[in-house]
């Protein structure tokens, strides 16, 4: 049992790690609002991208691609989704703040915490599987998100057009589907007399290579620095019981649900610990940072959707260590 706890310590505890420290630079005023804004900005329109990319990039083919697990992570978002919605509809009174809560029960900060967990609980397998299931997942976040802050929508009828260029010219999407045509174009290059592709910009360009994976390696500590710099305890008088309810669904109801299906199901679609590592950093992260923004620009509960990110950031640490001693102790991890 202590194995266990040492390994779930492990994975856990130099996440919280960082994440304080991003923290206490801002308390103490060492770094300002203007420096966390711009590690914010660079984070996701450069080194998340770039992490995207690269990772996409080191799967071998998509013929690699297993499609079953794509399925599940999709199939789980959607559910999470109706699971969310029903209940907006029967328990929260605020339309403003039904698509804020909505929007938690299934949108996660996988892009933040989930890529450097996976790696550090599957390894190499790990991280190529949460940056597969990213190519899909990112982009379904983002439609069921408009989708969710659109039909409690307080302020009109939202600009579609807006809103789906919004989508497209998203760097996260890009950057996968940059990752994915390269995959595509790559199946068809052809291959020399030992076997190997006669181009490869791993092989071919490696100065490329190499700058776009010291790039893509800087992603997760900038983020883990903005996440702790980012938390504001702020009154929470008169949405405590929103605030209960949208970490509840994100960082209990999510991971149980999704983890303990895969558990059933394991044995039929051949999961094996770099799935569980990816489905656990996928579906055990807080709410994403970008919904409070998302929120404010389309009339929903911006200080909600805050407060959200900030408690599910902030309680996620406690549930994932307990979903990886578990993982653990039943030898899946």
């Amino acid at each position: 049992m202590l194995s266990v706890f040492l390994f779930a310590a492990n994975a856990v505890l130099p996440i919280v790690g960082v994440i304080m420290v991003g923290f206490f630079l801002r308390k103490s005023g060492f770094l300002g609002e203007k420096f966390f804004a711009d590690a914010n900005r660079l984070m996701f329109k450069v080194a998340l991208p770039v992490m995207l990319f690269y990772n996409i990039y080191n799967i071998e083919s998509i013929a690699d691609i297993r499609w079953s697990t794509v399925v599940f992570a999709v199939v789980a978002v959607s559910v999470l989704f109706l699971i969310g919605l029903v209940y907006v509809l029967l328990f929260v009174k605020d339309k403003r703040q039904k698509g804020v809560v909505l929007q938690a029960a299934f949108r996660s900060n996988s892009a933040l915490i989930g890529y450097q967990l996976a790696n550090t609980l599957g390894g190499a397998a790990g991280l190529q599987c949460i940056s597969l299931l990213s190519a899909f997942t990112i982009a379904q976040f983002n439609i069921f998100a408009v989708v969710a802050l659109s039909i409690f929508n307080t302020g009109g009828h939202p600009d579609w057009k807006k809103v789906i260029k919004g989508i497209i010219k998203n760097p996260l999407i890009i950057a996968i589907c940059c990752g994915l045509l390269v995959l595509a174009v790559r199946s068809f290059i052809p291959e020399n007399a030992a076997g190997e592709k006669v181009f490869l910009i791993r092989t071919a360009l490696p100065f490329v290579y190499t700058a776009l994976g010291q790039i893509a390696g800087i992603a997760s500590p900038i983020a883990f620095l903005v996440l702790g710099g980012q938390f504001s305890f702020k009154a929470i008088r008169g949405m405590l019981s929103q605030i209960v309810s949208g970490t509840l669904l994100r960082i209990v109801v999510a991971p149980v649900l999704v983890l303990g299906t895969a558990v059933v199901l394991a044995e039929k679609l051949q999961f094996g610990a770099a799935e569980y590592a990816a489905f656990t950093a996928l579906f055990g992260s807080p709410v994403a940072v970008s919904s409070a923004v998302m929120a404010k620009e389309m009339n929903n509960d911006e200080q909600l959707a805050g407060q959200l990110v900030v408690w599910s950031s902030l309680f996620s640490i406690l549930i994932i260590f307990a979903v990886v001693c578990v993982l653990k102790y039943m030898n899946l991890l």
